[in-house]
């Protein structure tokens, strides 16, 4: 009976890494489409306003099937989001950190060559495997070490463009930019790590966690929305430029944050990584029969990399799926960064 429940739980973790994958490489391919044959291009603050509360609503939905009655979903808003101002805050953390790691990669991407940048960046895969460990007390073997990097590596070289010489000069500050990227890459792994953490320390429903940081998210993204675009959202309208295939974009962008919250859930932060690397690759792949992209000999390379490393890191080992308490003794010592 319990291989027979381990074996459900393997195949239902499978089963949301591998939609994940797939959503979010469809939303990739989607978002390439709307921002290529569009003539007026939307706002794209509005669509992340407008993407929270669509995961708003459907956690909501959700929840409300959850619990079965009418009388136990008002009285689960009630005790959990209207009653409980000190969770609210708790779950807005992550929203207003992801707010700040966006708005530092874009000054770094202003202020870094973008060769520069793709590397960096990519730094937040292994400051996510760090963050596990510290603020969770797991441990990484050596060889998932290696795939960590190695992912990161894999990732970079996908991603890779080769810069193109331009006439316009552009006055960058490389201090500010790399100050910039190390805060980026710092919150990305923390926030990630940390909601990872309010989810699985305590047995509060995963939709009901949901809502608390959606609440906070919208309010974080209509700020960004006023100070971003306020002044041409006033002139052009909130839905200027939507079209079918905005919302879609936007609809597969909301499925990817729900089914992301799940693979959080019930595998982690790492896992989440690796699969959203191999949506990289399959939108790229599907990118070169929809819209002839070209395959280069990096973007084989890292595809490789990604590869190799997905497959390294599913070896057997111990569970990293669970929130340890405490240090446990292990016949492997942890290796370090």
């Amino acid at each position: 009976m319990a291989a027979t429940r381990e074996n459900v739980s393997l195949i239902f973790k499978l089963y949301c890494l591998t939609v994940m994958t797939l959503v979010a490489a469809a939303y990739t391919i989607a978002l390439r489409y709307t921002r290529t044959s569009d003539k007026e291009l939307y706002f794209s603050t509005t669509a992340v306003c407008i993407t929270e509360v669509i995961k708003l609503l459907l956690s909501v939905g959700i929840l409300a099937k959850e619990t079965g009655s009418l009388g136990r979903f008002k009285t689960s808003l009630r005790e959990n989001v209207l009653g409980s101002p000190k969770e609210l805050m708790k779950l807005s953390v992550p929203s207003l950190v992801y707010a700040i790691q966006n708005n530092m990669a874009f000054l770094a991407l202003s202020n870094l060559d973008a060769a520069v940048y793709q590397v960096t960046y990519q730094l937040k895969i292994p400051c996510t495997a760090l963050c596990t460990v510290l603020m969770l007390n797991r441990t990484l073997s050596k060889l998932q070490w290696i795939s960590v990097f190695m992912l990161c590596g894999g990732v970079t070289l996908v991603q890779w463009k080769p810069a193109q010489a331009t006439k316009v000069m552009v006055e960058q500050n490389p201090l500010l930019g790399f100050g910039a990227i190390a805060i980026a890459v710092l919150c990305s792994g923390f926030a990630g790590v940390y909601f990872e953490k309010v989810l699985k320390s305590s047995d509060t429903s995963l939709w009901v966690r949901n809502i608390q940081m959606y609440l906070s998210g919208i309010v974080v993204t209509l700020v960004g929305v006023y100070l971003s675009d306020g002044a041409e959202i006033k002139e052009k309208g909130f839905f200027y430029g939507y079209t079918y295939y905005v919302w879609f974009v936007i609809f597969l962008a909301s499925v990817g944050g729900l089914y992301t919250s799940v693979v959080v859930k019930y595998t982690d932060n790492i896992m989440k990584g690796f699969s959203a690397a191999a949506a990289i690759v399959l939108s790229t792949i599907a990118s070169v029969m929809l819209f002839g992209l070209q395959i280069t000999l990096t973007f084989a390379l890292g595809t490789l990399l990604v590869c190799v490393s997905i497959y390294f890191y599913g070896l057997p080992r111990q569970d990293t799926t669970s929130i340890q308490q405490g240090e446990t003794a292990s016949k492997e010592r942890p290796s370090g960064v």
